[in-house]
């Protein structure tokens, strides 16, 4: 019988060698052996991408090589998404949750990774996807009327949009009705402290453990 620890291992190493079909491969068989998912996309899946985004950053990589993993890391998860929503559908709904990639950033690897991990812990997550305008999430605000609304920025050139967010929250009347959290590779406390951020999400588990405190 296959391990957590090897399953994850092949997970990881199939996000690393850009394989679409190892990947869901990998997935199905952890589904298969009753493994825990979560600890596959976290210390698998989301691993592997986090390495070649590391070698990216340090130019041994490149843009395509970055879209290829992500394909893979995808394919993956699309293996795993029926099991992870009938195990979020089990456990009480603890609110809404508004997510998105900022205005000028197409990156979405690690919102998507986010909006997944909060699903299985039981949020309604609204996606609303990569490049998302800054009108938008005002918007998603007053229609859902969500507990806590996210932007996720990947650029420093697309994080300063983040500020923007949280001045037309308040120009719309709605800030003092949600909470907004903020995250992404420049991201960090001391920049959602100057911005008036409610939460700073450092990764995906920190993001879950942040929304689960504020939802209690």
């Amino acid at each position: 019988m296959v391990t957590q620890d090897e399953i994850n291992a092949k997970a990881k190493a199939a996000v690393m060698e850009f394989d679409d079909e190892v990947a869901e491969y990998v997935c199905q068989e952890a589904i298969d052996a009753g493994l825990d998912v979560v600890s596959l996309i976290q210390d698998g899946l989301t691993a592997g991408m986090n390495e070649v985004g590391v070698q990216f950053e340090q130019g041994t990589l490149f843009l395509p090589h970055l879209i290829a993993a992500s394909d893979a890391m995808s394919a993956g998860i699309a293996v795993l998404s029926p099991t992870l929503e009938a195990e979020g559908s089990e456990t009480e709904n603890k609110g809404t949750i508004v997510i998105g990639t900022i205005e000028g950033d197409i990156h979405s690897i690690g919102k998507d990774i986010v909006a997944t991990m909060l699903k299985i812990a039981g949020f309604r997550v609204v996606d609303l996807g990569r490049d998302v305008a800054i009108g938008a999430y005002v918007d998603a605000v007053k229609e859902h009327k969500p507990l806590i609304v996210g932007s996720s920025a990947l650029m420093t050139t697309t994080m300063v949009l983040q500020m923007q967010v949280e001045e037309q929250l308040r120009e719309a009347g709605v800030r003092d009705s949600v909470l907004t959290m903020v995250g992404g590779a420049p991201v960090t406390q001391d920049w959602a402290d100057k911005i008036g951020s409610d939460i700073y999400a450092e990764n995906a588990t920190d993001a879950v453990v942040k929304c689960k405190a504020a939802a209690e």
